[in-house]
């Protein structure tokens, strides 16, 4: 993931450090010709050599983590578990993690089902549920929002709703900005904290193409590493994607591996722009893995959208079973849950769509 420079802040740094440099030989060459200490005690101290802070890394990519790092854990876990005063979801190595949004007939979503009112089917076969939570889960969060220059007189209102978005979210989220463009930038990495997601937000440069795909692949990657089970991307957009070296397939691909991030989309297309392929992209890209696109009628309509994307998220259920083809078997498996309770007509139930078992795929890979 891209970060802007500041060159500044960069020869600053590397002034200050070449001073602590000699400081510290002149402070050590001092010692060498000390006294020892005393046998009563009183001993000279010499100052220990501090590390200078470590500079942000600059790669095209977000960093992955090894193996046994990130993700599914090396040992079965409790799912109340936390970590460092954190909510983190642990699941069972071998168990397959969903959340889930179930909704009436009337669109109205229903938050008041037991674990019985559920069925799961991994390739038409039915599944043991091993868990079951219907609680507000802290979720990891990348917001990622189109830079380029048709959003220039946008990206105002786009901005407070995604800030209003994790306001009405849970406190205990971590949230990070991706901005894109042709390019993409890590312009916030994860936090809590609403100024410095407003000033990641802030950092608009809308000039150049949309690289759409690119920049939802990258933000699937950095989620790799956060401390919080539970992934979702927000992202905003008024264009089709025109710059990316990924395809909309192979981003599809790239977030549907196994505990990947759900994607909610805002489509603010307009009519001259022929959005059609637009659209479908968000589309696929949010129902494959569990999600919803939008596409407002007007500006307006994105800040009670994002409000409306927050409660959904935090009325889900999350639902694992043990899959009865072992993972290491590989391959795609095609997911569908079905929910049933006296008192309601049809219910739906919103989940990915599939996942895929086993190694992830390179960047690239269809």
């Amino acid at each position: 993931m891209h970060r802007r420079n500041n060159i500044p802040l960069l020869v600053a740094f590397l002034f200050t450090f070449a001073l602590q440099a000699a400081a510290q030989a002149g402070a050590g060459s001092a010692a060498s010709q000390a006294p020892p200490p005393n046998p009563a005690g009183n001993s000279t101290s010499t100052p220990q050599p501090q590390s200078p802070p470590a500079t942000p890394h600059d790669s095209a990519k977000p960093p992955v983590s090894p193996p046994g790092q990130a993700g599914t854990p090396s040992t079965p876990q409790s799912p109340d578990t936390t970590d460092s005063g954190v909510f983190v979801f642990r699941k069972q190595v071998e168990e397959v993690v969903l959340h889930a949004t179930v909704v009436d007939d009337k669109q109205h979503i229903v938050t008041d089902l037991e674990k019985a009112a559920f069925m799961v089917y991994e390739d038409g076969r039915p599944q043991t549920i091993t868990s079951f939570r219907h609680e507000d889960i802290p979720v990891a969060m990348g917001v990622v929002v189109d830079n380029s220059g048709s959003m220039r007189e946008k990206r105002q209102k786009v901005n407070a709703a995604a800030l209003n978005l994790v306001r009405s979210s849970n406190p205990s989220d971590e949230v990070f900005i991706v901005n894109f463009n042709d390019e993409y930038y890590l312009d916030q990495d994860f936090t809590s904290n609403i100024n410095k997601l407003k000033e990641g937000l802030e950092k608009i440069e809308a000039r150049g193409g949309t690289a759409l795909y690119d920049a939802v692949v990258a933000s699937a990657d950095h989620l790799k590493g956060a401390k919080l089970e539970k992934k979702v991307i927000f992202v905003v957009t008024d264009g089709e994607d025109n710059a990316s070296t990924e395809s909309l397939e192979q981003a599809v691909r790239r977030l549907q591996v196994e505990n990947g991030p759900t994607v909610y989309a805002i489509g603010v297309l307009g009519e001259e722009e022929h959005p059609k392929r637009a659209k479908r992209a968000l589309q696929v890209m949010s129902e494959r893995t569990g999600g919803i696109a939008f596409f407002p009628k007007t500006l307006d309509d994105v800040d009670a959208i994002s409000r409306t994307i927050a409660h959904d998220i935090r009325t889900q259920y999350t639902i694992g079973y043990k899959p009865a083809t072992p993972k290491n078997q590989g391959g795609y498996r095609q997911v569908k849950v079905e929910a049933h309770s006296h008192g309601y007509g049809k219910l739906t139930v919103r989940t990915k769509s599939g996942y895929y078992a086993g190694p992830e795929p390179a960047s690239g890979a269809q």
